[in-house]
């Protein structure tokens, strides 16, 4: 994959690819923060010793990515990345807003060729190793990652306590280092109103929800993730198995939550999701707040076979498309609210008309 198309393409695996649940589960995401112990904290490294670490991580994971099942890893310095093209990788879930942000002179990020491995260089840790599949596949996941971490954990000495696990720059993420979340659509728990019992019975069980771009970030389209909060005590397969449980129920849940609809006013849930679809295919202005919405329905018009034609990638391209600066990218051109507001209809439009 040639570098300038990492900004334009829809080829991620979580985007083409296949999974469990997937009429709920839209992606699995496991992420390992890391740290050198030979090397202090990002924030306190310097620019010349952050280049010295950066040329080591770089040579060990270009090299070494033969060793694994992950392909090739391209190389990116923030440095060399615009603005824009730092907002496409964020809109396509490959590095964090904070990095996205980041003015530090060692942050990077290697990725895979099919982009399911990021691994974010100096943005809070050293080392931010992610792993994203489409659907429920939180184990494929882990053992993805797990295998990364192995190769770098081989050839670098990670900076570990006995007591306290793996040394992060936060201390909330101590310990296994481990976050795991899954990205689910819940219109059938919204639309019923049960969505805030869910998400505060989901919050006591040590889990946290947050919105659709991580940390920060608002529930926008029913899309939420869900991760585990307590890195520090639990081994990494207790933090798996308790997350799997959790989207388990919650899976099962929205799926009856969805039932109920149909059973007792079958003929207004499809005159929604009908409506949905019709402002999609013929509108000539949307915004992408809005632009969610409508597609939230018509995700759930094709798990319930209602506009069967909409199929899974076409509805993860959209996701990604429709947002800001793929637009843009996609155009090659700056564009104005309105102008993007033009351009978004049309897209919609022309993807839902196949």
């Amino acid at each position: 994959m040639p570098k300038e198309s990492l900004f334009r393409s829809l080829n991620s695996r979580w985007i083409v690819g296949e999974g469990p649940d997937t009429d709920v589960v839209v992606t699995s995401r496991i992420r390992l923060a890391r740290n050198l112990r030979s090397y202090p904290f990002p924030h306190l490294l310097s620019e010349k010793v952050a280049r010295e670490m950066l040329k080591q991580i770089e040579n060990l994971l270009t090299l070494g990515s033969s060793k694994g099942d992950w392909g090739r890893l391209d190389f990116f310095r923030m440095a060399d990345i615009s603005s824009l093209d730092r907002l496409v990788l964020v809109e396509k879930h490959l590095i964090s807003p904070d990095l996205a942000r980041s003015q530090h002179a060692g942050a990077a990020v290697l990725i895979s060729d099919d982009e399911a491995i990021s691994i974010m260089l100096n943005e809070e840790d050293h080392l931010r190793i992610q792993c994203l599949f489409p659907g429920f596949q939180l184990e494929e996941c882990w053992k993805l990652t797990s295998s990364v971490d192995d190769l770098l954990e081989s050839n670098l000495e990670y900076a570990f306590d006995r007591d306290y696990g793996y040394l992060t720059a936060c201390p909330t993420n101590l310990g296994t280092g481990l976050r795991a979340s899954v990205m689910v659509h819940l219109p059938g728990l919204v639309m019923t109103q049960q969505i805030g019992g869910v998400l505060t019975a989901i919050s006591q069980v040590g889990l946290v929800v947050r919105g659709l771009y991580g940390e920060g970030s608002e529930a926008t389209g029913n899309l939420y993730q869900i991760s585990n909060q307590i890195t520090l005590g639990p081994s990494e397969e207790e933090i798996l198995q308790n997350l799997g449980a959790v989207i388990r129920q919650l899976v099962e849940k929205e799926r009856a939550a969805r039932q109920a609809l149909l059973k007792s006013n079958p003929l207004a849930l499809e005159d929604r999701i009908c409506r949905s679809y019709g402002i999609l295919t013929n509108a000539r202005l949307l915004s992408s707040q809005e632009a969610m919405r409508l597609l939230s329905d018509v995700r759930l018009g094709h798990a319930l076979n209602i506009v069967p034609k909409v199929t899974n990638r076409v509805q993860n391209e959209l996701l990604v498309l429709i947002q800001p600066g793929m637009m843009q990218r996609v155009a090659n051109e700056k564009m104005t609210e309105q102008t993007r507001d033009f351009r978004r209809a049309a897209l919609v439009r022309q993807k839902l008309s196949g």
